[in-house]
């Protein structure tokens, strides 16, 4: 059985939007847990709630397109390579936005998981990583050509 590189390439490029999708998902709880993006009384509102549900079904559902054609979606939505190219917009959106947010000068900052504190600048320098290198991927899958 001869394998298609492309499929080798969509396989890449949904393993690297998992992790990426993991480490954003889990960055977002941390913070709602932490009260930043939380209403004024200090819980996760039902909106939060709904939020991070939101957020863990595109951490599930973007590779589970990206990783293998899928004959409905591909038929009645877009096909995998169209897709890959609108996420890898999104993506590059958001490192943008990410990437603003570290050259602040300054801002507040978050308990981190091992203890101490952790500055939004310092946390969007890694979530900035994170998504342009899963941002390669799913762009080479995008746009590289046909086999």
């Amino acid at each position: 059985m001869i394998q298609d590189p492309a499929d080798d390439r969509f396989r890449s490029a949904a393993r690297a939007y998992l992790v990426y999708g993991v480490v954003y998902w889990v960055g977002g709880v941390w913070l709602a847990m932490h009260g930043v993006g939380v209403r004024a009384g200090g819980s996760v509102a039902w909106r939060g709630v709904a939020w991070i549900v939101i957020g863990l079904v595109f951490v599930v559902l973007v590779p589970f397109l990206l990783r293998r054609r899928r004959r409905g979606f591909e038929r009645w939505v877009l096909s995998r390579r169209d897709f890959a190219r609108v996420v890898s917009v999104l993506m590059a959106f958001r490192a943008f936005e990410v990437a603003r947010i570290a050259l602040r000068p300054e801002g507040p900052s978050v308990a981190a998981p091992w203890g101490g504190e952790v500055s939004f600048q310092a946390g969007a320098v890694v979530f900035f990583l994170v998504t342009v290198v899963a941002l390669f991927f799913v762009a080479r899958a995008a746009w590289a050509e046909a086999a």
